[in-house]
């Protein structure tokens, strides 16, 4: 049997990053993964080019039934801390929107990065390797802890200190997810929260969105928010017609806040003063003028009105 002080389950971002910096505090790491290949949502992240962190970052940002967690883990390690690690590897990069840094070349770099400081740190690496089941001990047999795991994997039995799960959600199963996180939390009787859809688009009935299936592909800035007065969450971003719903970064964000049955409240001008105007020239009665408004602003906001090919002639 192999003993090892931390057995990491899970060789995604956080698994490679956990076991890099618990092997260069001298520990015993072995990381374990069913996958051949590592970090698969590095990889495809970012359009291939990782959005790997945001400068303007906070704990409010982070959804979670503790959110006292993400304010701390954000306090002993900061953006400006991994964007260093970033530079210590030469790795070229750009702030593409709102804080959003993305690699100049490729994500795989980052992976390279990871993988480099696993190397350092003497991280003994089981893959592909399927685990079979996982055992507690209150007293460890080595006498170096108070307990201890026993895993039994198809590369054999280990025994560990410490038992880190970095499975990731359930997400993408075709890069490697599986539910083996949650089977293990069930296993010891830890609290899973139900799972629901996050970072999606939202979809709708092909009746009830028909009208605007034309507009598939159309794509204009907005504001876009749900909740009530006490809890709303408001987000500014590209919205994008697609041609069964809506999506784009301003989409994929609310979902994560949206709940089944709570209207979504769309700003189509958020930098514009233009719902006055607009109500404004309706209540004179003047259509060519309400036209004329409409056709002033971004072309795109014009079409999501069917207002784009209206002639109005000065008269």
């Amino acid at each position: 049997m192999q003993e090892f002080d931390v057995a990491i389950v899970g060789a995604g971002a956080a698994g490679l990053f956990c076991a890099s910096v618990a092997g260069q505090l001298g520990l015993r790491v072995v990381l374990i993964d069913h996958s051949a290949r590592v970090a698969e949502k590095i990889r495809i992240s970012g359009g291939g080019r990782s959005n790997f962190t945001n400068t303007q970052v906070s704990a409010a940002n982070y959804l979670g039934q503790n959110p006292r967690f993400a304010k701390s883990a954000l306090a002993r390690y900061t953006p400006r801390d991994f964007v260093e690690l970033v530079r210590k590897h030469g790795i070229g990069f750009h702030e593409k929107h709102k804080g959003q840094l993305f690699c100049d070349q490729s994500a795989q770099q980052l992976i390279d990065m990871l993988q480099a400081e696993c190397a350092a740190g003497g991280v003994a690496h089981w893959q592909p390797c399927a685990l079979d089941s996982v055992r507690f001990s209150a007293s460890s047999p080595c006498g170096k802890s108070a307990s201890s795991y026993e895993i039994d994997s198809e590369r054999g039995t280990l025994r560990c200190a410490a038992l880190v799960v970095a499975t990731g959600g359930l997400s993408i199963p075709k890069i490697g997810a599986s539910d083996w996180g949650y089977r293990i939390a069930r296993q010891f009787d830890l609290p899973v929260v139900p799972t629901r859809p996050a970072l999606v688009p939202l979809t709708f009935d092909a009746a009830a969105w028909a009208p605007f299936a034309e507009l598939s592909g159309l794509s204009l800035p907005v504001e876009i928010a749900t909740g009530g007065k006490k809890d709303t969450m408001r987000f500014q971003e590209d919205l994008l017609f697609t041609h069964r719903g809506l999506s784009g970064p301003a989409v994929l964000q609310i979902s994560s806040y949206w709940q089944p049955g709570t209207p979504i409240r769309l700003n189509l001008s958020p930098s514009n003063v233009v719902a006055e105007q607009l109500l404004q020239a309706k209540a004179e009665g003047n259509r060519r003028k309400t036209d004329r408004k409409f056709n002033r602003m971004r072309p795109s906001m014009a079409r999501v009105f069917g207002l784009e090919t209206r002639s109005v002639k000065a008269g």
